[in-house]
């Protein structure tokens, strides 16, 4: 089976049974548009149909992660129906699709990871940052930041005060934090993320798709609540 992306989004074997999407927007700080997101559940969906997978990357080509979704087009869909209508359904498509993903989901954060961007890496089951990461909820200022997901990683005091403010949060505190497992140099996350997804690759497909099934089941995530602006 060939998995096709787009040329914003690059889907890539790197080796048996472990795949990369890679988002592929620099010049926009790979926000989240709705042809990425689209794309995104496209290439996921095409994935999670694959017998030998085990495991797929998500990342954003340098210099960031992904800065969040695409705010040109929030602005035009409050004239424009048809738009709203296709960006709040691309938004619930993207968001259950990473959810509900069968296999583990790596975030492999090499940059900022924002608004959107932080969501991403948070609904990803593992992540691994680079020492310029950082982490942060600018959408505070105009809509209600995703919850729950936070609060299943971190706990309710720091879900709270990440949900409340635009605290930035470097590579290091975010470890402390719990909210990546590993912070390597720049230069080596790329090496550091093939490495430690062989780890998971060691299981068997059935095992990890049984794990990731329970952690399905255990997230208290409601999209329709959440997803409010």
């Amino acid at each position: 089976m060939t998995i096709s992306g787009t040329d914003e989004v690059r889907v890539t074997e790197l080796e048996p049974s472990l795949w990369q999407l890679t988002i592929d927007r620099p010049a926009k700080r790979n926000s989240l548009s709705i042809a990425v997101r689209d794309a995104m559940a496209d290439a996921l969906d095409a994935l999670a149909a694959r017998a030998d997978l085990k495991a797929v990357i998500v990342t954003g080509a340098p210099p960031v992660f992904s800065a969040g979704f695409d705010l040109r087009e929030f602005e035009a869909a409050q004239t424009d129906e048809e738009l709203n209508q296709r960006l709040w359904a691309s938004s619930a498509r993207w968001h259950e699709t990473l959810r509900t993903f069968p296999l583990p989901l790596i975030a492999s954060v090499n940059g900022a990871a924002l608004a959107g961007g932080f969501d991403l890496a948070t609904m990803c089951d593992l992540r691994i940052c680079s020492a310029s990461a950082v982490f942060g909820r600018p959408e505070v200022s105009w809509a209600t930041p995703i919850y729950s997901i936070v609060r299943d990683l971190l706990g309710g005091a720091v879900a709270r005060e990440l949900a409340f403010t635009d605290r930035r949060i470097g590579a290091d505190e975010a470890l402390r934090l719990g909210l990546v497992s590993k912070v390597v140099p720049d230069d080596e996350l790329a090496a550091a993320t093939a490495t430690w997804a062989r780890e998971v690759l060691r299981a068997p497909v059935e095992g990890l798709r049984h794990t990731k099934a329970l952690a399905i089941g255990g997230a208290k995530y409601a999209t329709d609540a959440e997803l409010v602006w």
